[in-house]
């Protein structure tokens, strides 16, 4: 390696670390931001949230990498045409394809180790931040109950404060509770004026002593006949005493590894063999809809089939000339059936009409209503089997914009000249914000199936494939992104032209 492509390379480096390094805390600190609802008020030490933060940082690469690629290209070619340097390189006969021969090494390479971090390390972190997120998100503190919202105390209470004060906070005011059985079933509901929570810091039995209030019961009716009678208890009460065992509440083991199929979670040939499996189920799933839902029309027993002729042997010519008017026949019957179809209900009566009409008017809105049913169910088999094929997609694409917003960031910090964090940040801010949203926007619109799954990974790197092209041709040529000495002379030379052309219009 030659000294010129040590210096340029060890100055790409120092941007690229530096930025990396600085673009990470911030979405590292984003990430805290947005988790902290999730974490607050539950008595977790700091060494679990820096793990979580540990798995959960390599989520954020996809978002960084792109943008450090960016920022650290603009500012070292920036840095080079500001201090002239390049102006040195190009009158030692050193073009910019020359100067960027290291980088495009390193770029290669960085965005080959891209795609394994991408199919190897991201699944895996996002396999333990996943369950430790949601193995957090089970615990609670002893004091389990918030104001103003349904907080969930164990398995089968719901309860609900207006306010709480107190000492200790352990007084409450206009509280409900849900009390859920055996099977998720909401069918007891008590209602207090006033409530107080009695409970010892040694001890995992909460106490919860109701005032002024009633309690409701929906009861089982004995018999199938009272079932739509709704029976149900009502009772006031002064005083009403419930305990609660919080034991399990923060008996919550962190480190269990239970979920694991996520598509986030898999590798390029997991989601290969996955992506095949959701086909062929969902393929199934509604190839058998389609097929209840003809039967169900009855239009299978509108169809009239024919037989077909029997072929006899060449050397019977009477046999073969009867095969052939029978063939005519059943063709002349069967258009003179396709003709009158819409008057085979002539052939009841009149109130035997009017019941077809009824039943087929019927057919339609149960046919009607099925489809509605089932619309979420497919919509949402269609959205799954989407997700897949896009996070299979992003994988490579993410590579390859890594590649891509470096030709589109190196031409461009040569064509400014401007090094720093100033205005090469903006540039890339500006750059990255449109590569990311439309990125997002055409995440969106793959998920639902509006476009393919394989535009919407791709979509935001193929756009900046040309400007890359665009931004390499006008840096290789030293000139401006955009000329506006050129293209005023463009104009008036097309004003020119009209105004000689009128001329001579009027002199003929």
């Amino acid at each position: 390696m030659k000294i010129l492509d040590r210096y340029i390379l060890s100055r790409f480096l120092y941007n690229f670390i530096s930025s990396f390094v600085i673009l990470m805390f911030i979405f590292i600190f984003q990430a805290i931001w947005f988790f902290i609802d999730e974490f607050a008020g539950k008595d977790i030490d700091l060494l679990i949230v820096g793990k979580f933060l540990f798995y959960y940082s390599p989520n954020l690469v996809p978002n960084v990498l792109p943008l450090t690629v960016l920022l650290a290209s603009i500012m070292t070619f920036g840095a080079l045409a500001e201090n002239y340097e390049f102006a040195a390189m190009k009158a030692s006969g050193i073009s910019l394809y020359r100067a960027m021969r290291s980088l495009i090494v390193f770029i290669t390479f960085l965005s080959i180790g891209t795609f394994f971090f991408a199919n190897n390390v991201i699944p895996a972190a996002e396999y333990k931040s996943y369950n430790l997120r949601r193995n957090i998100g089970q615990m609670k503190p002893a004091m389990a109950i918030t104001e103003g919202v349904f907080s969930n105390v164990g398995e089968d209470l719901s309860i609900k404060v207006e306010k709480k004060h107190g000492d200790n906070d352990n007084l409450l005011d206009n509280v409900i509770i849900h009390q859920l059985e055996d099977g998720g079933i909401n069918n007891k509901v008590i209602k207090s004026v006033e409530g107080e929570l009695v409970s010892s810091e040694n001890s995992n039995i909460l106490q919860l002593i109701l005032t002024d209030g009633n309690y409701y019961e929906d009861l089982k009716a004995q018999s199938r006949d009272k079932r739509d009678n709704y029976p149900h208890a009502k009772a006031y009460f002064d005083s009403y005493t419930m305990f609660m065992d919080l034991s399990k509440l923060n008996d919550v083991d962190l480190g269990k590894n239970d979920i694991k199929n996520s598509y986030k979670m898999l590798k390029v040939n997991e989601l290969d063999y996955a992506i095949d499996s959701i086909h062929t189920a969902h393929k199934k799933i509604f190839t058998n809809f389609g097929e209840n839902i003809f039967k169900r029309t009855g239009a299978a027993n509108l169809q009239v089939k024919k037989k077909a002729p029997k072929k006899a042997p060449a050397k019977k010519a009477k046999n073969q000339k009867a095969v052939v008017n029978d063939s005519i026949k059943a063709v002349n019957f069967q258009l003179k059936v396709d003709k009158n179809i819409d008057s085979i209900i002539t052939i009841f009566e009149d109130y035997r009409q009017s019941q077809l009409v009824e039943m087929a008017l019927n057919t339609v809105k149960n046919t009607k209503s099925t489809l509605e049913g089932k619309k979420w169910d497919l919509n949402r088999r269609i959205k799954l089997y989407n997700h897949y094929k896009l996070a299979l997609y992003q994988k490579y694409a993410l590579a390859f914009a890594c590649f891509i917003l470096f030709f589109v960031g190196a031409p461009l910090g040569a064509i400014i000249r401007k090094g720093g964090l100033g205005l090469p940040m903006v540039l890339a801010i500006t750059l990255f914000l449109t590569y990311h949203f439309i990125g997002i926007f055409a995440k969106n619109y793959s998920e639902d199936g509006s476009i393919p799954p394989i535009i919407g990974a791709w979509v935001s790197t193929g756009i900046m494939l040309p400007l890359g092209i665009f931004l390499t041709r006008r840096a290789t040529a030293d000139k401006a992104v955009f000329e506006s000495s050129g293209i005023f002379h463009k104009i008036s030379s097309f004003f020119s032209f009209l105004k000689k052309k009128k001329k001579s219009e009027e002199t003929a």
